[in-house]
């Protein structure tokens, strides 16, 4: 019985990775101590898992910003745009990687990032291939061998992990009509076998395949591609041996697929499917491997040993000791690096922090419950299984989790909760009285620039070198600041810049009882984007109001109207490690409720317009269609919920951030918000063309800027945007907005790009003028 992860964190257990790149994009660091930084990462992340024992330890799940996006630089999946960047004077091979991750704009080039979305139903982002029709590849970027001789030099025989071609060129877009992206197969597939056999020269002996898309739902084509492929891998590669990873949800439908491809290993999430076991080991071959994937690599909770030995034995008894791996469910990346690092008692309770088990004690687990399922278990591995006996019997009885007036509450909920008082047209009328906004209404997603002072204030707070009058003083400024020059360059609906808040989750978590938080949390979002995900593991509630106080303020330095900001329920869990003692629509019902109490405050407060944020909404879809319609019936809920307590002219706004909507568009107009904000722009506004075929009968906000790129766009490229917007959207409907919240850009390129904006929507209403007249 054999031990295997499937990749580790590559952050660094500092964020070495964010500061060396950050430090390198503003110029501040040399491109050596960029590699050096990769170098010392891996380096540690190989040593960690080597110490713990760990069999099978991965490589190439390093990447200095996105693995889908190193995948298609090794397989020159480069769009053109980009080689400018490359043959600019000075430039290295990084240097291009980035510019298609953050876009290019200097040494007379202005060049557009690729497009970025969701990497299936977690928080993390990818950057989308882009494809065309008869597309050629060819090995461009040796990183996947380089990364194993590496490794090997060290003494590690590493296990290169590949994302397998079919699952690489589904999380694709084709940029061209009339074509598959999966007819792109037979241009693809000599990549890899060139990149194998390299790698066998090497004398690597497991392949690691990751293949997710065989937990989703794949037509006929699809299914004998992935046929074809493996048996033409296995044929060319009869020596080396291949573990298909799949992960995220169940086999299902592709149970006898997946079984019958020829591989030497299968892995399986046995987190988020327990249930799938005994299917795919009826199917499972006579020789293949099967890994377990029992330690859960997107939650922070302990593993339940008692509960994992049971299955590894029933496994055993079936396979025999030989055919079982055991394993984290899917990669570690999407877990914070080492417990170890939570050393502040105020931030993390001792009560709390024994349930927990982050990448490093995760990988101890997997080792340690390889011990306990073998025949000469020592007392060490005894006492461990009795302190995790003991850390789970604590959590299961300890008072801090249940909350008697939350559940009754949560009881009492009727169809009204969920409901406003009148349809949107009824609401509509009484609001534009209100409100008197132009055509073309200008605003911002919430968030402005949180500079380092900003940040500063915040950790001086916390350590006592300020008081909270100090700190609210400054904060009081910032925001005064943040209003007079929006008022300045006249936008209609402005925000107070949310100065006070860190995380869109974690501030509202801080102030929820229910909710507790790390120090050194981190996990990454997108490129050097790391959040620390707040711990769900009790009952929600709202003991105070938590956003009324600078809402209001702001509202009193102006006569404009100020939008009030809050995170929706559906967000906030998919954007929390979330207790897993109870079903989360459950949590998410307890999360909405108090969210509803702030909405209520802010409407009393004088705040008529109040955006309820949902990026996580389409995120949080399970990956089977089959049980789409139960999630959305109580995620819908949970936000109508959140939304219904105020009266008829209160706006309700949301946002959504890389969603496609297509398939669950009814679902978003049942969540019956009064103004939807989306990302638009790298998509060139293809994804409105859903709202006009749907005739989405709301207004809506297509965002005119990538928010994610430092590049700022002219006006007149904003009005190209919103030309296509009115091409498909009737003018009454259209908001004016960036993509998503401006908190992680700089004041001059925010200041410089929100100028642009308003000058663009200034210009759609003199057109909508002139041709009326």
């Amino acid at each position: 019985m054999l031990t295997q992860n499937l990749g580790y964190p590559r952050i660094g257990s500092q964020r070495e990775l964010k500061k060396v790149c950050e430090n390198y994009w503003a110029g501040k660091t040399a491109y050596s101590n960029v590699l050096q930084v990769g170098k010392n990462i891996r380096h540690e992340n190989w040593q960690i898992q080597k110490d713990a024992g760990i069999d099978l330890i991965p490589s190439n799940d390093f990447s200095f910003y996105d693995h889908v996006l190193d995948h298609s630089l090794m397989f020159s999946a480069i769009p053109q745009r980009y080689y400018d960047v490359i043959h600019s004077k000075g430039n290295t091979e990084l240097d291009l990687y980035f510019a298609m991750a953050r876009g290019y704009q200097k040494d007379g080039l202005d060049i557009t990032a690729m497009e970025m979305t969701k990497w299936f139903d977690t928080n993390y982002h990818y950057i989308v291939p882009e494809f065309y029709k008869d597309q050629q590849f060819k090995l461009f970027n040796t990183k996947i061998i380089d990364e194993f001789y590496e490794a090997k030099q060290l003494g590690i025989i590493t296990k290169p992990v590949l994302i397998g071609p079919i699952t690489y060129l589904l999380l694709g877009k084709e940029k061209q009509i009339g074509f598959d992206k999966i007819d792109l197969i037979k241009n693809l597939l000599p990549v890899y076998v060139d990149i194998l056999k390299k790698l066998q020269d090497l004398k690597a002996e497991w392949i690691q395949f990751d293949e997710p898309f065989l937990a989703l739902d794949l037509d006929e084509k699809t299914q004998q591609v992935y046929r074809d492929t493996y048996k033409y891998l296995r044929k060319t590669f009869p020596q080396l041996k291949f573990v298909l990873s799949t992960y995220f949800d169940r086999l299902g439908n592709n149970t006898e697929l997946a079984t019958s491809l020829p591989v030497d290993a299968l892995h399986i999430d046995l987190v988020r499917s327990p249930q799938q076991l005994n299917e795919v080991i009826t199917h499972l071959h006579a020789d293949t491997i099967l890994s377990l994937g029992l330690v859960d690599g997107r939650n922070i909770w302990k593993n339940d040993f008692e509960a994992s030995l049971a299955i590894i034995k029933k496994v055993k008894e079936k396979l025999g000791d030989e055919r079982v791996w055991i394993a984290p469910s899917c990669s570690l990346i999407h877990s914070p690096c080492d417990l170890k690092n939570e050393t502040n008692e105020t931030v993390l309770i001792p009560e709390i922090k024994q349930w927990l088990a982050f990448a490093k004690q995760k990988v101890s687990e997997i080792v340690t419950l390889k011990h306990l399922a073998g025949e000469n278990s020592g007392v060490s591995h005894q006492y461990q299984l009795a302190e995790n006996q003991y850390a789970n019997i604590t959590r299961r009885n300890s008072t801090l989790i249940h909350n008697p007036a939350v559940k009754d509450r949560l009881s009492k909920i009727t169809k009204a909760d969920a409901s406003r008082l009148n349809t949107f047209p009824v609401r509509k009328q009484l609001q534009q009285r209100l409100l008197n906004l132009p055509l073309f209404a200008t605003t911002t997603i919430g968030s402005f620039p949180q500079t380092k002072e900003v940040r500063s204030w915040r950790a001086q707070l916390k350590k006592g070198d300020i008081t909270e009058a100090e700190y609210n003083k400054l904060i009081e400024e910032e925001t005064q600041k943040a209003v007079k020059w929006q008022e300045k360059i006249d936008l209609d609906v402005l925000v107070h810049g949310e100065f006070e808040r860190n995380d869109m989750v974690e501030y509202f978590g801080e102030q929820l009882a229910g909710f507790t938080f790390t120090a050194n949390g981190w996990v990454q979002s997108y490129g050097t984007r790391c959040v620390k995900p707040p711990i769900i593991y009790g009952d929600i509630s709202r003991p105070e109001a938590m956003t009324v106080k600078w809402s209001a303020y702001a509202q009193s330095l102006t006569d404009k109207w100020m939008k009030g900001m809050l995170t929706g329920p559906v967000t906030i869990l998919q954007w929390s490690f979330v207790r897993n003692d109870q079903p989360r629509s459950e949590t998410c019902t307890q999360i909405a409720l108090a969210i509803r109490d702030e909405v209520v405050d802010l409407e009393t407060a004088g705040i008529k317009i109040i955006q309820i944020d949902e990026p996580a909404i389409r995120e949080g879809l399970p990956l089977r269609k089959q049980d789409w319609a139960a999630y959305l019936d109580w995620a819908v809920k949970a936000f109508r919920i959140s939304a219904s307590g105020v009266q008829d002219d209160t706006q309700i706004h949301t946002h959504m951030c890389y969603s496609e909507f297509n398939d669950i568009i009814q679902n978003i107009a049942d969540m019956d918000a009064d103004v939807i904000t989306i990302e638009t722009s790298r998509s060139q506004m293809e994804l409105l063309d859903v709202f006009a075929d749907f005739k989405y009968p709301n207004e809506i906000g297509p965002g005119v800027y990538d928010i994610h790129s430092p590049r700022v766009p002219n006006s007149a490229e904003m009005v190209d945007l919103l030309k296509k917007a009115k091409a498909v959207i009737p003018d009454q409907q259209l908001w004016v907005n960036p993509d998503c919240g401006l908190k992680t850009r700089g004041w001059d390129e925010t200041k410089r790009a929100l100028i642009e904006m308003v000058s663009a929507a200034k210009e759609m209403r003199a057109a909508v003028t002139e041709t009326i007249s």
